[in-house]
C-alpha cells in the first residue's frame, strides 16, 4: 500500500506540474499574441513626419519674404545692367568689402 500512496502522489505531483507548464506556456502565448498585436497596430499607424528650423533658416527665410515685397528701381537696374554690360561700370572692393561684412553680421546677429 505504501508502493500505491507514493505512486499516486508522484502522479499527482506530476498531473500538478504538467497543469502548472500548460497555464505558463498559456500565459506566455497571450503574452506574446498581445505583444504581436501591439507591434503590428504601431507598425501600421501612420507616421507622423515633423520638420523644425533652425533660428537662422527661420531669419533667412523672413529677409527673403522681406527682399520680394520690396519694391524694385526699375530704372536703375536697367542703367546698372548697360554699365556692367558696356564695361564702364566699376567695383570699389573696399566699399564691397564693407557692406558684405555689414550684411553678415545682420545674417548672424553679429555686432559689428
Amino acid at each position: 500500500m505504501s508502493v500505491n500512496n507514493i505512486n499516486s502522489n508522484n502522479g499527482n505531483l506530476n498531473k500538478t506540474q504538467v497543469d502548472s507548464q500548460k497555464l505558463n506556456q498559456q500565459t506566455q502565448n497571450q503574452a506574446s499574441t498581445q505583444t504581436d498585436s501591439a507591434r503590428s497596430q504601431a507598425a501600421t499607424a501612420p507616421r507622423q513626419d515633423s520638420v523644425s528650423l533652425t533660428q537662422s533658416a527661420q531669419q533667412l527665410a523672413q529677409m527673403q519674404k522681406k527682399s520680394n515685397d520690396a519694391p524694385v528701381n526699375q530704372e536703375k537696374v536697367d542703367r546698372l545692367k548697360k554699365a556692367i554690360q558696356s564695361g564702364e561700370y566699376r567695383v570699389n572692393p573696399e566699399v564691397l568689402a564693407s557692406k558684405i561684412a555689414r550684411l553678415e553680421a545682420e545674417l548672424f546677429g553679429v555686432k559689428s
